[in-house]
């Protein structure tokens, strides 16, 4: 009987020992997955501004990144529509003939080069161009049903008011009207109109559907949408089917970027919140709450470092770092960098 009691014994020592190795690996990756959060620390006075020029420039516009590291900011302005910067923040160059009310815009890689895709406000077009500024496709508004459209009230028109898109793995385009209709309007890669959906009634409820990305981080991809006044981030499939909230009770929602396994969000009342795949939000930063905040108006002298003032676009580089454009009449880009 000894012998066999001395065995149980060893099998129950190992036993311990092999439920304690994996409670403590389960728990070192628990540890892991929550230190792994993204954390971002400012960089004051990042952006330099042209010579010449006492402000940026009235923005209501986005930002975006390119391969090489080359930053673009929209500004309200014709001479300057769109502004590129280097890696260190010098000014290099306007982009020639850019239109000057790209309220949303993206960059991205096809296979026939790198692309610059926009929705004018004003002039309610598509537009996708080089990044040298050759405008290679241009979608115009009566591209879109009239039953997706609009009446304006004093001249009776019928119309959209473009904020925002992205351009899925396929190459189809999907472009909010988010100042009016609140449809997402779906185009090929060719510019082809395919189908819109979404809008004001059950189940989407959409008010003011700002801005979107193409969400890689599921397969297949799907859209996440920012449903700015009603303070929530969306989840849609490709093909229009609501999946759910994502994320809910925030500042005016105004821009989304996935970089990682994370979304990015930009609030317009002044914040950017940092949501895992789950939708938690795992950072929290540059919260403003002082008067002024979510407004164009706030002056330069006003400013504080790594303090958002009205979030209204967000890009990120390769490596992660994280660049912010402001609605703002001087206007002003925050730029900070992944620890």
């Amino acid at each position: 009987m000894t012998p066999t009691l001395r065995i149980t014994s060893i099998e129950r020592r190992f036993r311990g020992l092999h439920v304690f190795v994996i409670l403590s690996a389960v728990l070192a990756a628990t540890l892991l997955v929550h230190a792994a959060a993204p954390e971002f620390k400012t960089v004051p006075g990042w952006l330099k501004l042209p010579e010449g020029r006492a402000t940026l420039g009235n923005m209501h516009g986005d930002i975006a990144v390119s391969s090489n590291g080359e930053v673009y900011v929209s500004v309200q302005d014709p001479q300057a529509g769109v502004q590129v910067y280097a890696p260190d923040g010098r000014f290099l160059r306007n982009v020639p003939d850019a239109p000057s009310d790209l309220h949303g815009f993206v960059i991205r890689r096809q296979p026939d080069g790198e692309f610059l895709y926009g929705v004018t406000l004003r002039g309610q077009t598509i537009v996708k161009m080089t990044l040298g500024g050759k405008v290679v496709m241009t979608i115009p508004a009566s591209a879109i049903p009239d039953e997706f459209k609009v009446r304006n009230a004093r001249s009776g028109q019928l119309g959209v008011l473009l904020t925002g898109l992205d351009v899925a793995p396929n190459g189809d385009l999907y472009v909010a009207d988010g100042y009016a209709s609140d449809y997402i309007h779906r185009f090929d890669r060719t510019g082809k109109y395919i189908t819109s959906f979404g809008g004001k009634k059950a189940p989407y409820n959409f008010n003011t559907l700002h801005k979107l990305a193409i969400d890689t981080r599921f397969q297949p991809a799907r859209i996440i949408a920012c449903d700015r006044a009603n303070n929530r981030v969306l989840h849609l499939s490709l093909d229009g089917e609501l999946l759910g909230v994502v994320a809910q009770d925030l500042l005016l929602p105004a821009a989304i970027v996935v970089s990682g396994d994370y979304a990015i969000v930009g609030e317009l009342k002044g914040q950017v919140s940092v949501l895992d795949k789950a939708g938690k939000v795992v950072g929290r930063f540059g919260t403003n709450t002082e008067a002024g905040a979510g407004t164009n108006q706030l002056k330069p002298e006003e400013w504080r470092d790594g303090i958002f003032t009205a979030p209204h676009g967000v890009a990120v580089n390769e490596r992660g770092d994280l660049f912010v454009s402001e609605f703002n009449m001087y206007g002003r880009v925050l730029r900070f960098n992944r620890q």
